[in-house]
């Protein structure tokens, strides 16, 4: 098992680049030794690989419901930045993705930014429990097409975080039945038991993103009432 990093300061979290399995046609398969490390910009221990596979299965029929309540990391844009950036450097250092695609909403954020520093094509795929929804569902849906621009193309996947993983299970299966050749998988924050390919922070803790604490309303900038407790 590699070593974990430092944390950055908030001491229940820790730093974490991992480069893991290639996911090919939406199935992880086989163990990839770590990618070198490298200090990580800004902080003061290094980013470490993780030898851990990734694991791809259908989405678990179950109900969403909160768990107890979780510490809260109010995440600023310079550290937000910081991760994108450091993801898009080691994900470079084990495979040459086609197109990046990001899972909107949050996820065109850091997939954008990845993108861009690869300098590839970014497209993107709306997978979400609340889009354009009152309520929260219970199982995230897919509510756009996957990008045609993936057939036959290495692809990879960017969202902002993972936990149980149905979010990215459904982009992933929804990329690849749309004739991907290889699709592996990004995200700035762990949080929970899904492993994705790629990711810059592991934490427990629930995570506030910088454009998540305001809102425009009538002009102005109002606190967001959904993380009025944050």
């Amino acid at each position: 098992m590699v070593g974990r990093g430092q944390g950055v300061g908030v001491s229940p979290h820790k730093l974490l680049m991992g480069g893991r399995a290639s996911n090919r046609a939406g199935n992880h398969a086989g163990n990839h030794a770590a990618p070198p490390q490298y200090p990580g910009p800004g902080t003061r221990g290094n980013l470490r690989g993780s030898s851990t596979p990734s694991k791809e299965s259908p989405m678990p029929t179950r109900k969403f419901a909160p768990g107890p309540p979780k510490e809260t990391m109010q995440v600023e844009w310079p550290l937000f930045g910081e991760l994108s950036r450091a993801l898009a450097l080691v994900v470079s250092k084990s495979f040459d993705p086609d197109i990046v695609v990001g899972v909107a909403t949050a996820g065109v954020v850091p997939g954008a930014v990845v993108a861009a520093m690869l300098d590839r094509p970014f497209y993107s795929i709306i997978v979400s429990r609340r889009f354009r929804s009152d309520v929260v569902r219970e199982t995230p849906a897919v509510l756009s097409a996957a990008p045609g621009e993936v057939q036959g193309k290495r692809v990879l996947i960017v969202d902002e975080t993972c936990n149980a993983g149905d979010t990215m299970r459904l982009a992933v299966a929804a990329i690849v039945n749309a004739g991907a050749k290889e699709v592996r998988t990004a995200v700035s924050f762990k949080t929970g038991p899904y492993q994705p390919d790629y990711f810059g922070f592991e934490t427990d803790s629930r995570i506030v993103l910088p454009w998540d604490r305001e809102q425009i309303v009538d002009g102005e900038l109002r606190p967001n009432p959904k993380y009025s407790d944050a």
